[in-house]
């Protein structure tokens, strides 16, 4: 045995080295080996055959025919001369026919490669281009797919510096669903304007750049949208024939320029001016930590605004619209608002494409104006007078409620931190406390404090502690805070790597340990803790241990969101800037006693007629004891107006206000 495997490794470094010699060396080694197994076998064919001649020599002529058919080079039979031109002629027409299927062959893998490795062009028009990869891709992905729900034909363009097939494995693995919408993944480097083109951006009618999860993430967007001006010049002036962008929730309509809408978004907002300037006029770009920092205090400040804005930002259920004015023009804001049965209006959209949330409700309406709505897709938006369902003898005038000194505390550090402690004082009232609890470095949490003692009335306390560790929660009475935000932590890291990204996984990872703390505390202690959490993985929040209907901002998922409704509607971008700043008209649940009286059943209208009197538009309600059941966990946003509901002292009413 031991000699046969040797043989056998002999044999095999034999034919390694015939292989790797020349070619004609390689096509005469072959000959050979196919003469010595064609030859015998012709021999034999002859002799077993009852009519082989009976003579030598017309045995040998069998054997030449035999072997020349099988050969394909003839085998004729004559005169030597005649004999050697017949097999000169069939070697010249075996070479011909043998290079063309080989050249037939290569073209045919080549193509096939080309395509597996999406180096073709995309022939779409008005479709949605989808530049770079991350873990944002696949909400991007399902939100455009809803959002293109009720179009016959859809397409969306992916590229990124991936494999095509890996790339559409994973699409499909986890969107199993498409509808109209055909998904097609092209590969190459984003900065390449020539390897754009493979997408077709000219022809788009949005362009989504997506953030990718590096620490050179905004540079690399900047140098994606320079490339896309470059690719198809004009895309960021708007000054190109195209295509049309669409409302939010699908449904296209007219752009003036027909430019495509490029949206981008940059973590750090140091870099926002520059991809702003990098974007063009048409480029909305949403700074990601400024975004997360306004939602995460907002709803720190509003237990249950987070799960209005999920609602409001998927295409799933109501969002944002703008309808023409229609017979509307010339009458008052204040009339619109009970102008529509089954849609909440909070706006106006303006010509200049300038948006005014709440305005003075003695606001006249032009002709050039839309009205910005919520409701469920933009033909539930019809008129229909809900003044007849208003009851005035339900209202109630409350005081404007004093604002108190706040407990807030703050679990965690990254490098958002410094600006949520800015948004926390631009809120805070005279008396408001705020304890910070970290293992951030010295210095950025300092500049935190000193930030923060600047620009409002609040005092801040610093704890140089891990926040995963039980002993370290307990000694601080978690209970007795008004407010308590868990942001991502990535624990103590090496000298001079503070604040670099890490993997979602093992951030969140230090999140769910903090909550199981803090659920425990719960449990323990008998008393609810108002918790508003960052996530950095929508998976991850699954696993949290919290109470059902906690209010969570994902920062992944959140920005797929609003750059997908952006894209529908460029006008968006303006409505959520204001939305989200600390200045202009924000969403709020405020007590739904101070706007009618408790235990009644009254109709929406007159919730809305109420909010009116008090220069605010009402939007829906949360209910205190649905609070726990999911899906909706007691909001119910934009309901019809004709309908009566029975609101308590516990409940609340969503307006958007100042």
């Amino acid at each position: 045995m031991r000699y046969l495997a040797s043989l056998w490794r002999r044999l095999q470094y034999r034919f390694d080295n015939l292989v790797s010699r020349s070619t004609s060396a390689l096509i005469g080694w072959l000959t050979l080996i196919c003469l010595a197994a064609v030859v015998p076998m012709s021999v034999l064919l002859v002799r077993t055959d009852r009519r082989a001649p009976a003579t030598l020599t017309g045995q040998l002529v069998a054997v030449w025919v035999t072997v020349g058919q099988t050969l394909k080079i003839g085998g004729a039979v004559g005169s030597p001369l005649y004999v050697l031109a017949s097999v000169l002629l069939a070697l010249v027409a075996l070479l011909f026919v043998s290079t063309l299927v080989s050249l037939i062959t290569t073209g045919i893998n080549r193509r096939i490669m080309e395509l597996r490795l999406g180096h073709s062009t995309v022939l779409e028009v008005g479709h949605t281009v989808v530049l770079g990869w991350s873990d944002q891709i696949f909400p991007v992905v399902s939100e455009l797919v809803s959002a293109n729900s009720n179009q016959p034909r859809a397409a969306i363009a992916v590229l990124a510096a991936k494999d095509k097939v890996e790339m559409e494995d994973e699409i499909s693995a986890r969107i199993s669903c498409t509808g109209s919408t055909t998904i097609v993944c092209r590969n190459g480097s984003t900065t390449d304007p020539a390897v754009l083109a493979r997408v077709s951006p000219g022809t788009a009618k949005a362009v989504l750049v997506l953030p990718p999860g590096t620490d050179d993430g905004d540079a690399h967007v900047v140098k994606t949208l320079l490339a896309l001006n470059a690719s198809v010049p004009g895309i960021a002036s708007g000054a190109r024939p195209g295509t049309t962008s669409g409302p939010a929730g699908g449904d296209t309509e007219a752009d003036e320029t027909g430019a495509a809408v490029v949206v981008a978004a940059v973590r750090d907002t140091g870099n926002h001016l520059t991809a702003t300037l990098a974007a063009g006029p048409r480029g909305r770009i949403l700074a990601i930590d400024d975004i997360v920092a306004r939602l995460l205090v907002q709803t720190a400040r509003q237990p249950g605004l987070s799960l209005v804005y999920q609602d409001l930002l998927d295409f799933a259920g109501d969002e944002f619209y703008a309808v023409p004015a229609d017979t509307l023009a010339g009458r008052t804001f204040g009339d619109a608002l009970l102008a529509y049965v089954t849609s909440s209006v909070v706006g106006l959209l303006h010509a200049d494409e300038t948006v005014a949330l709440n305005p003075d409700p003695e606001t006249t309406i032009m002709e050039d104006d839309r009205i910005i709505v919520i409701t469920r897709d933009d033909d539930t938006a019809v008129l229909d007078d809900a003044v007849p369902f208003v009851d005035e003898g339900s209202f109630v005038t409350a005081d404007p409620r004093a604002p108190a000194p706040e407990r807030l505390l703050l679990l965690g550090w990254n490098r958002r931190a410094p600006l949520i402690v800015g948004q926390l004082a631009s809120y805070a009232s005279a008396g408001t406390t705020l304890d910070i609890v970290a293992l951030g470095d010295d210095s950025s949490m300092r500049g935190a404090y000193d930030a923060a003692a600047a620009q409002g009335p609040i005092e801040v306390t610093l704890h140089r502690a891990d926040i995963t560790n039980p002993s370290v929660l307990g000694a601080l009475d978690v209970p007795s805070f008004d407010s308590v935000i868990v942001i991502a932590d990535p624990g103590r890291l090496p000298s001079g790597d503070f604040g670099l990204a890490r993997a979602s996984a093992d951030v969140d990872d230090r999140t769910l340990v903090t909550l199981l703390h803090l659920r425990a505390i719960e449990e323990a202690t008998g008393q609810e803790i108002p918790l508003t959490t960052e996530m950095s993985d929508d998976r991850n929040r699954l696993l949290a241990p919290a109470r059902e209907g906690a209010d969570f901002i994902v920062s992944g998922r959140l920005i797929s969101l609003l750059m997908c409704q952006i894209s529908e509607s460029p006008y968006l971008a303006v409505l959520f800037d204001e939305l989200f700043t600390a200045d202009g008209s924000e969403l709020y649940l405020r007590p739904a006693t101070d706007y009618v009286r408790a235990g009644e059943e009254v109709t929406f209208a007159t919730v809305v007629a109420s909010a009116r009197h008090r220069r605010e538009c009402a939007v829906g309600y949360r209910l205190r004891a649905q609070s726990s059941r999911s899906p909706a966990f007691g909001v119910r946003l934009n309901p019809d107006k004709r309908r009566t509901v029975r609101l308590t002292a516990e409940d609340s009413v969503i307006v958007l206000a100042d």
